[in-house]
C-alpha cells in the first residue's frame, strides 16, 4: 500500500470522531454506570443475558453509525484494503487475545480509563498499544517492501 492509495486525512473529521467517542463514553457512564470498553462490551454481549441487552444496542449503534458515515456522510468512499482476508482475521484474533490479556482495549483504557484517572494500569496499557502500533506501521511500511 502506498501513501497515494491512502485516504486524505482530515483533522475536522478526526476531531468530530473523537468528540463523538468521548461523548458516547461519557453518556454511557453517566446514564448506565458502565464503561464503554468495546472488548468488555462484546464479551458481555456474548453472554446473552437479558439485563445485558444494552450492550447489543450500543454495539449496533456503532455499526449503524459507521454505516451512516460511510454511505451517507463521508465525502468519498473508504479505500478498499489490499490485505488478505486471512491476515485480517488473524490480526483480529490476536487483538482479541491481547484485549483479554491486557484487561481491556484501547477504548476501555485510553478513552475511559485515562479519562477517569483510574491509575497506572491504563497509562501503561495505552503506552503499550501506541508503541506496538507505531512499530507495526513502521514494519509494514518499511520492513516488508
Amino acid at each position: 500500500m502506498t501513501r497515494a492509495s491512502m485516504a486524505e486525512f482530515s483533522w475536522v473529521t478526526a476531531l468530530l470522531g473523537g468528540i463523538l467517542i468521548g461523548l458516547s463514553a461519557t453518556l454511557l457512564l453517566a446514564f448506565n454506570g458502565r464503561i464503554a470498553g468495546i472488548s468488555g462490551m462484546v464479551n458481555g454481549a456474548i453472554a446473552f443475558k437479558s439485563q445485558e441487552a444494552w450492550r447489543w444496542v450500543f454495539l449496533l449503534g456503532m455499526v449503524l453509525g459507521g454505516g451512516l458515515y460511510e454511505y451517507g456522510l463521508a465525502p468519498e468512499p473508504t479505500p478498499l484494503s489490499s490485505f488478505a482476508p486471512w491476515a485480517m482475521i488473524a490480526g483480529g484474533l490476536l487483538v482479541g487475545m491481547g484485549t483479554r490479556i491486557g484487561s481491556g482495549c484501547t477504548s476501555g483504557h485510553g478513552v475511559c480509563g485515562l479519562g477517569r484517572r483510574v491509575g497506572r494500569e491504563s497509562l501503561v496499557a495505552v503506552i503499550t498499544f501506541l508503541s506496538t502500533a507505531m512499530v507495526t506501521v513502521f514494519v509494514i511500511r518499511h520492513g516488508l517492501t
